[in-house]
């Protein structure tokens, strides 16, 4: 399973880059206002700042909602750099540019995507990535993981070749539930990924081991 850190924040993508287990990012308008990123030309500069940072996929959203819009700006994301991935929003609009898309060489990642049927659709037209957001659906009290599960089992039937990539991770735990089901790629925030690190007993056992070597050597 691959690791996504979904942000805009250079510092935080350079720390989970350091981990060495970072293997893309994404991000999108809402991110990048929340690190004061704002106007077309800095936003694209910004794609480009992160792509110089991490040798992986990184997902740039576009902004138009109709199909000659988001192609337009598709052209102009995909030529920034090669690793490029250019979200789209599943909607009928979407699906046309997803298709457009494909059959003209550019990766793309459907967002926003709550369904097992927008799933198929995607896959049908041929995006690259498919970006269920697991934590939107909890909120909606229905099962965010069984519908990364759902998808997962359809994509295997059929052979779609699309990766599944859950989005809006909440947690340390949705993590590893979405690599039980089989999810290909998570995105997550920082603090996810690092509380994967945490337990209880690592850092009894780390205490008494230097406690132990203190003992012995003074």
């Amino acid at each position: 399973m691959k690791f996504f850190i979904d942000t805009a924040d250079l510092n935080e993508i350079k720390e989970a880059a350091a981990l060495g287990i970072l293997d893309g990012v994404t991000t999108n308008p809402s991110l990048m206002a929340k690190v004061g990123i704002t106007g077309a030309d800095n936003i694209k500069k910004h794609y480009v700042d992160i792509c110089n940072i991490v040798d992986g996929d990184i997902s740039a959203e576009v902004i138009s909602v109709d199909f000659d819009g988001m192609v337009r700006e598709a052209k102009e994301l995909s030529a920034l750099h090669p690793n490029i991935v250019v979200k789209i929003p599943m909607i009928k609009e979407g699906i046309k540019a997803i298709k457009w898309c494909t059959d003209n060489g550019i990766r793309t990642n459907c967002t926003l995507v709550f369904s097992a049927g927008q799933a198929i659709l995607a896959a049908k037209a041929g995006a690259t990535y498919l970006s269920p957001f697991i934590g939107r659906v909890d909120d909606m009290n229905w099962d965010g993981i069984l519908l990364i599960e759902q998808i997962v089992h359809i994509y295997r039937i059929y052979g779609f070749e699309t990766e599944v990539l859950a989005a809006s991770i909440r947690n340390p735990l949705h993590i590893v539930r979405c690599a039980e089901v089989g999810a290909d790629v998570v995105t997550c925030p920082l603090s996810s990924i690092l509380g994967l690190f945490k337990h209880p007993l690592t850092d009894l056992g780390l205490a008494q081991f230097l406690a132990d070597y203190k003992k012995g050597n003074g």
